[in-house]
């Protein structure tokens, strides 16, 4: 799975508007279809308190956030599948990220054209997800074909046609209902089997409602009806409110742009919620090194043991590792000093079957 998130919706939902105040990487934004064509792409920050926390401290000369890519792609429109709005580009785009943030509009204004001419969130969600199906549907049809007229094949690879074309079947017959293929809840195994497909309906999905500022801290009936939605699919939902976050990004003090979430009252970005929500459902997870030179967040998979972990930091730490000192930011905050955690007995040495925990904070012994 690709470690980064894809912004999809319709034309002018506010899509481009999002990526620029997340990434403050200018995308082309304008009131008619497709003015993206070529996917912008962008590297935005991590917000982590705990970072925060640990420059405080453990004082330091550079300060390093971990950071996630965001590819914003062009919008899709009914008949994509079929090429209609370079649909096929655009979804080749798709297949390449590894979770999607669907932006639907929710909210009115007469000023900014919209591509059905009516506001419905329920519909929009539909267009997409029904464009994407077939796409997929394409992809599985093409698959099971092949397999199926296939000649002469060893044992093998009739050992593998007998369990993965009844798969493809099952997966086939709920795309054709214009469904989506994680609706199936397909086992560990059968995920791996059509991994090299890369379906699109099955990557997780954030669905981000684009609020006016009347809407940032409740809910309107557009974001009721995309919640209702999310609870269906068991996917999450964010409400931002594009505007607003723009004006945010274009601040360029942290204490500004606090005092203006909390004339709003709200308690952060709702952009950060965006990206801290990306960040884990792709499973990536957060540890720290700290010293006088830099402290610095790093993106590890969940599940990595010190070895692999070391490996981010770089190649030759996982080649020639030893041992890792260890132990959690939440030690540090308690006692407040490196020298205190290690008096209560909070720093341990731990070797290379240690699976590494989100906010440790490592240091790792080598030899090359």
């Amino acid at each position: 799975m690709s470690l980064n998130c894809g912004i999809v919706g319709l034309p002018n939902v506010g899509k481009s508007t999002i990526f620029s105040a997340l990434t403050s990487a200018p995308a082309e934004a304008a009131n008619y279809p497709f003015c993206t064509i070529d996917p912008n792409v962008g590297m935005v920050n991590v917000p982590d308190s705990r970072l925060d926390k640990i420059v405080e401290l453990i004082p330091t000369e550079k300060v390093i956030p971990a950071a996630f890519e965001f590819v914003d792609i062009a919008g899709l429109v009914a008949g994509a599948s079929k090429g209609e709005g370079l649909g096929n580009r655009f979804l080749a785009s798709i297949r390449e990220v590894g979770v999607l943030a669907h932006v639907v509009r929710c909210f009115e204004n007469s000023d900014i054209i919209h591509v059905n001419n009516k506001i419905d969130p329920i519909d929009d969600i539909s267009t997409i997800n029904i464009e994407l199906a077939f796409s997929d549907l394409d992809t599985v049809t093409k698959r099971h074909d092949k397999m199926a007229k296939s000649g002469r094949i060893n044992k093998d690879q009739k050992k593998l046609n007998e369990t993965l074309l009844p798969l493809l079947e099952k997966i086939i017959a709920v795309l054709e209902e214009g469904q989506l293929a994680r609706s199936i809840n397909l086992k560990e195994e059968e995920l791996e089997a059509v991994a090299d497909l890369h379906l699109i309906t099955l990557k997780p999905v954030i669905y981000v409602c684009n609020v006016d500022e009347d809407h940032v801290s409740e809910d309107n009936d557009y974001v009721k009806q995309v919640r209702e939605i999310a609870t269906k699919e068991n996917a999450e939902v964010v409400v931002i409110c594009g505007k607003i976050e723009s004006e945010i990004a274009e601040m360029d003090s942290q204490e500004d742009k606090n005092e203006f979430l909390d004339a709003l009252g709200l308690k952060e970005s709702g952009l950060n919620q965006l990206v801290r929500s990306a960040y884990h459902i792709l499973g990536m997870r957060t540890f720290f090194t700290a010293g006088s030179d830099e402290n610095r967040a790093w993106t590890f998979k969940a599940g990595f043991k010190a070895p692999q972990t070391a490996g981010v930091i770089h190649t030759d730490f996982e080649k020639g590792f030893i041992k890792a000192e260890v132990y959690n930011c939440k030690d540090l905050f308690e006692f407040k000093t490196e020298q205190k955690v290690k008096e209560k007995g909070k720093l341990r040495i731990e070797g290379k079957d240690y699976v590494v925990q989100d906010g440790d904070v490592m240091h790792f012994r080598f030899n090359v």
